[in-house]
């Protein structure tokens, strides 16, 4: 072991503790967070295939009413 300052052994004291403690949580809550953001992130990417899904189906029904009167009014 190291040599201590005026010959006394190391001690943690209570702020100390406190300190460490106070990390510690603000650690797990840190990662706690972090996990919940990594779900809504992945809920937002398949919503988004969700939204995009519709807008090609509602571009493909527009284009294929386009088609049908286009169709319909040429013999």
């Amino acid at each position: 072991m190291g040599e201590a300052r005026g010959g006394y052994e190391p001690f943690d004291c209570a702020p100390a503790l406190r300190l460490e403690a106070h990390e510690r949580l603000t650690l797990l809550r840190f990662e706690g967070i972090s996990g919940r953001l990594d779900r809504i992130e992945a809920l937002i990417e398949r919503l988004e295939r969700r939204v995009w899904l519709a807008v090609y189906g509602v571009a493909a029904a527009v284009l294929a009413d386009v088609f049908l009167k286009f169709v319909q009014v040429t013999p």
